[in-house]
């Protein structure tokens, strides 16, 4: 099993943080929540740490553990765990180094995108607000 790991940014304006997936990547053109594969000997945290800043250029400045998933692609022959992180980061600006493009969207907007079909429980959870990131944070 891979293990995979993707931060919800949450803005002060209640703004989540999503991207688009490049068109020459599997799944081309989804959307997402920033994040990617915990390398061998690497804790979830030190590869959330390092794919914001490889993705985004971003900081990691605090994390809380949200969620987690066991999805299964067809295309690949390994079940994937994917730990979901509210996260913040010390970035305003952030550039969208290996995204098509990415977005801030509030909670309710978030089923305008075509997101991954593992982030879809998720997404409809912040969308509901049954998870809302920035609580999360504020109380840890």
């Amino acid at each position: 099993m891979r293990t995979v790991v993707a931060a919800v940014i949450e803005r002060g304006d209640r703004r989540l943080l999503i991207g688009q997936r490049q068109r020459t990547d599997s799944s081309p053109l989804k959307w997402e929540f920033p994040g990617g594969k915990v390398e061998e000997g690497e804790t979830p945290e030190a590869a959330l740490t390092r794919e914001l800043k490889e993705e985004l250029g971003a900081t990691l400045r605090k994390w809380v553990p949200i969620g987690r998933v066991l999805h299964k692609y067809a295309q690949t022959p390994e079940e994937l765990e994917i730990l979901f992180f509210a996260a913040a980061i010390s970035e305003d600006e952030l550039s969208p180094r290996s995204f098509e493009k990415i977005a801030w969207v509030l909670p309710k907007e978030l089923g305008d995108y075509d997101f991954l079909a593992a982030n879809v429980g998720l997404v409809a959870n912040l969308a509901t607000g049954k998870i809302k990131p920035g609580e999360i944070l504020a109380e840890a």
